[in-house]
C-alpha cells in the first residue's frame, strides 16, 4: 500500500467564502499516482470545512444564508466562546459543514456521483489557512 499526504493552502479575503477545491485534489491524486484506495480530505483550522456538494453560486448563497440564520456573526456578546475572539459563529458553521470528505479512488480518478465536487468552506477568513490531502491505496 501507497501512503501520499499533501497541504493545500488558501487565504480568503472574506470572512466567509465557499471556494471549489475539485481540481487541487485531482491534482494531488495524480501526483500521488494511486489508482485504486480512499482519499481523505479534511480542514485542518475549528473554523472552516470540507464537503461534498453542487458547484451551483445560488446553493453556495442558499448556504450562507441558512447559517447565518442558524449561527449569527452578530452580535458577538451572544456567544460565551466570544470572550477574547469574534467567532463563535464560525466554530458552529464548522460543526454544521462538516470536518472532511472520504471520497474512493477507482482507476485512477474520484469516485464522484453526478455534479459531486469537493469544497472548502472558510467560516472565519482573511488569513492563511490549511486544507490536508491524505490518500492510502495502490
Amino acid at each position: 500500500m501507497v501512503s501520499y499526504r499533501k497541504e493545500l493552502w488558501f487565504s480568503t479575503s472574506n470572512r466567509r467564502e465557499f471556494i471549489n477545491i475539485t481540481s487541487e485534489v485531482e491534482s494531488c491524486l495524480r501526483e500521488s499516482g494511486i489508482q485504486e484506495g480512499m482519499l481523505l480530505c479534511n480542514a485542518m483550522h475549528i473554523t472552516s470545512s470540507v464537503f461534498i456538494n453542487d458547484n451551483e453560486s445560488g446553493l453556495h448563497q442558499d448556504f450562507d444564508l441558512w447559517l447565518e440564520k442558524l449561527a449569527p456573526e452578530k452580535p458577538y456578546s451572544q456567544y460565551q466562546h466570544n470572550g477574547y475572539e469574534d467567532n463563535a459563529d464560525a466554530h458552529l458553521k464548522r460543526t454544521i459543514m462538516g470536518r472532511e470528505v472520504v471520497v474512493a479512488i477507482t482507476k485512477g480518478r474520484l469516485d464522484f456521483g453526478p455534479w459531486e465536487q469537493i469544497f472548502y468552506g472558510e467560516f472565519d477568513g482573511k488569513r492563511e489557512k490549511r486544507v490536508l490531502v491524505k490518500i492510502i491505496g495502490e
